[in-house]
């Protein structure tokens, strides 16, 4: 059974709709007794992180969260909820939750790739860093889609999952133990996004 933590910071029907098309059983919650007795923890989110952290806040939800990943169940954060299991972000001054020692950062382009645009929208590749649970089974040429404007900056190279490019070469998943995350959305993408959710599932 895996919980999804509704804290008001974006849609999860179609997170919970993975999750049962790939045959696995999920729950929402939005209290703190729900996170405790939580088996297994999704964390999705869209939006800015400071607003993100302040609902997580005003819901009691930040140390119940810390408390069952020091515990040791799988937990996975996915696009905004990625970036939140850092330090912090340049996006604001809330502290994050700290799961994953590093920082976000902001796209910024000069040069040949100025003319980028910001946010980073549409498919892009990421490729796996290392072998691990969660990303068994994709090939190389794994896409998924992408809508952020900050990324994940690891303090340590291990806790890099997966990389991808667009002006520069960023994080696009990342792991430490129990803990992992995603920056794009894997329930928006397609084939790809369904066999890391199904390996989620299944861990």
């Amino acid at each position: 059974m895996i919980t999804v933590i509704d804290y008001g910071a974006g849609n999860i029907g179609s997170v919970l709709n993975m999750i049962k098309h790939v045959g696995g059983e999920a729950q929402v919650t939005a209290t703190v007794t729900g996170v405790l007795e939580a088996r297994k923890i999704l964390l999705p989110g869209v939006g800015s992180f400071d607003n993100a952290m302040t609902r997580l806040s005003n819901l009691g939800l930040v140390e119940p969260l810390k408390a069952k990943a020091t515990e040791g169940i799988p937990f996975l954060g996915i696009c905004l909820g990625m970036q939140l299991l850092a330090d912090g972000s340049d996006e604001g001054q809330l502290a994050g939750l700290g799961l994953i020692p590093g920082r976000v950062r902001k796209f910024r382009f000069d040069g040949e790739a100025a003319s980028l645009k910001v946010p980073h929208m549409g498919w892009n590749r990421a490729v796996p860093l290392q072998p691990h649970v969660l990303t068994q089974g994709l090939d190389a040429m794994a896409r998924f889609y992408f809508v952020h404007s900050y990324y994940f900056e690891c303090e340590n190279p291990e806790h890099a999952l997966l990389q991808s490019i667009y002006g520069l070469s960023f994080t696009s998943g990342v792991q430490r133990g129990n803990v992992m995350g995603l920056q794009f959305h894997p329930e928006k993408s397609h084939r790809y996004g369904m066999q890391l959710i199904k390996n989620f599932v299944g861990i």
